[in-house]
């Protein structure tokens, strides 16, 4: 018999999100406060100031912000991975139409996105930048939703999440093969051991959770020494952690309880405060009407929009997949829009596409505000669609 939870910790991880989210965006305001108003200069410099250690032929030496984006970032996404993994089993995604959805949804919010940039921006010196838009920052998308509360089906909170999730890791194999001058292939292949390691406590029924925490640091060294982005480690650790069907607690489980909090109360405002550190520059404004700064504003809030809602619909309309229960097609579209937060994932892929400072600097400016733009409206919207209903059911 399924184990039957009044108050599941995705629940709680949405809940304790509701006020993370709030700390999230004071996090913003206060980075954003520092970089135009305070000591810009100052901060960058402590951000890049290296931490780390030596052990023999081991070097663990990274920038401060390095260590955020690249390590704390890996809790997160492994705590998002443990949700996944579980409602995969036995909740919102167990079936092949349910788990199929967010996927596809995913490859629509990519495939889009990267096509109005293109229109944009053919035949100019920032068509390299096409998979800017591509990218869903699922830190704050999460956020972002986590705030609507009981405004939203809990269903949705977790579509969206395997959304970002496929979204991410789609955006990181775009990474490795169009943005990556080189893939260590001694370090991949360390890691897959490391992973197939994993697969085997898992298929021997190992519980012990320090039997999988110790090599998925390994896993996470290895994973980021081989020039894919280091966060994917998070999610294949988190799909080797066991679960059951049962009442009794499983090891997923009890790492989930331990991380919710310190993800939802220092990782992301940690995250948010080293990440929109941004300098304005009269330069910038120029650049949102460029078609670097069109090409990244309207991929981003339409193109995702469009691209995760059509590709949604005709999944659904051939029987392929299957909405989130107690969703309807306007909560779909406006988690499109929440899928236009770009952030980390598009400014990294803008320092990986541009050797020229100003483009850079044009599309982080712009990435900001197709984040900002997706992240209201997505947020109103949302809230709209349970207001009309809370509207009807007290009319009828």
């Amino acid at each position: 018999m399924l184990k039957k939870i009044n108050l599941t910790v995705f629940a709680k991880f949405f809940q304790s999100g509701k006020v993370g989210g709030i700390l999230l965006l004071i996090c913003v305001l206060i980075s954003l406060s520092i970089a135009n108003f305070g000591d810009a200069e100052y901060f960058n410099n402590f951000l890049a100031r290296i931490l780390g250690f030596n052990l023999g032929i081991v070097e663990i030496k990274y920038s401060i912000s390095a260590w955020v984006n690249d390590g704390l970032m890996a809790i997160f996404f492994l705590l998002v991975g443990l949700e996944i993994k579980r409602e995969l089993i036995e909740g919102e995604l167990s079936t092949l139409k349910k788990a199929s959805l967010p996927v596809l949804a995913a490859l629509g919010g990519m495939i889009v996105p990267s096509l109005i940039f293109f229109f944009f921006n053919k035949g100019e010196e920032t068509a390299s930048g096409w998979g800017i838009p591509m990218a869903t920052d699922i830190a704050f998308a999460l956020a972002i939703i986590a705030m609507l509360g009981k405004n939203v089906p809990p269903s949705l909170k977790i579509f969206l999440a395997a959304l970002a999730i496929a979204d991410d890791l789609g955006a990181i194999l775009v990474i490795a093969i169009f943005y990556t001058a080189q893939i260590h292939w001694n370090y991949l292949l360390m890691a897959a051991g490391v992973f197939a390691l994993l697969l085997a406590f898992n298929y021997f029924k190992i519980k012990s959770l320090w039997l999988y925490l110790i090599p998925g640091v390994f896993l996470w060294y290895f994973v980021h020494h081989s020039g894919i982005h280091a966060t994917i480690a998070g999610v294949l650790l988190a799909f080797t952690i066991p679960t059951n069907h049962t009442a009794e607690l499983s090891p997923l489980e009890k790492l989930e309880h331990f991380l919710t909090i310190p993800v939802n109360f220092l990782i992301m405002p940690i995250f948010a405060l080293a990440n929109t550190n941004i300098t304005f520059q009269k330069e910038m404004i120029d650049g949102l009407v460029s078609p670097l700064g069109l090409g990244i504003i309207f991929g981003l809030f339409f193109g995702k929009t469009i691209g995760v809602t059509l590709l949604s619909w005709f999944a659904v309309k051939i029987k392929l997949a299957k909405l989130p229960s107690g969703a309807n097609w306007k909560h779909i579209i406006g988690v499109g829009m929440l899928a236009g937060i770009g952030f980390t994932m598009s400014i990294f892929i803008s320092l990986l596409s541009f050797s020229n400072p100003e483009y850079v600097v044009e599309a982080k400016f712009a990435i900001l505000c197709a984040s900002i733009i997706a992240g209201t409206f997505g947020f109103i919207y949302l809230k709209s669609i349970k207001q009309k209903i809370n509207f009807k059911e007290t009319k009828s």
